[in-house]
């Protein structure tokens, strides 16, 4: 079993914290960018399973708390997870992980949850590619905010600096501060 360190565990609650409370933002039916823009950021500073595990809670969160259909499922955790997937198998391309999060939640997503909808939930009139254009249209949209973040972040140098706590588990906070207890 993976060991999660406590600063990657802080980070995982804050995005779920904040996935929650942005989610309702431009939301309609079929469409949450804002999902979107948590479910890269995830997979960007995560990886793969731990934006999975993000998209999951988020999910069950707006489902229980705010009565959101199983959409909050269904069009997060494809996405997350190949965003995930792609950023790492890229080696570290932002692009990869907002393209990961278009198949994965645009297309795969969109089309696992019509028979969620249609056969769990009894929504009549649906067809496989029925979310397919609101899912790509938000993921679009989020997808962009995401690279905008991103990309800055990685402009400044932050990013990599991010990851880095997270990966070596937080031990090291400034480079004086180690410099001082040698």
């Amino acid at each position: 079993m993976k060991r999660y360190n406590i600063l990657r565990m802080v980070v995982m609650a804050m995005l779920i914290a904040v996935g929650v409370v942005i989610s309702p933002l431009l939301r309609v039916e079929g469409m949450c960018p804002m999902a979107h823009l948590i479910n890269i950021t995830a997979a960007v500073l995560l990886g793969p399973v731990d934006a999975f595990i993000v998209a999951v809670l988020i999910g069950i969160i707006r489902m229980c708390g705010m009565g959101i259909p199983p959409l909050a499922l269904t069009g997060a955790v494809f996405g997350a997870t190949l965003s995930g997937i792609l950023y790492k198998v890229s080696k570290g391309k932002i692009w990869a992980a907002v393209l990961g999060e278009i198949i994965g939640t645009g297309i795969i997503g969109a089309i696992v949850s019509y028979p969620v909808m249609t056969y769990i939930c009894g929504r009549e009139g649906l067809t496989w590619l029925f979310y397919v254009p609101s899912f790509t249209c938000g993921t679009l949209i989020g997808g962009s905010i995401a690279a905008v973040l991103l990309y800055r972040l990685q402009h400044i140098g932050v990013l990599s600096k991010m990851q880095m706590k997270l990966k070596e588990g937080g031990k090291v906070w400034h480079r004086k501060a180690q410099e001082k207890t040698i």
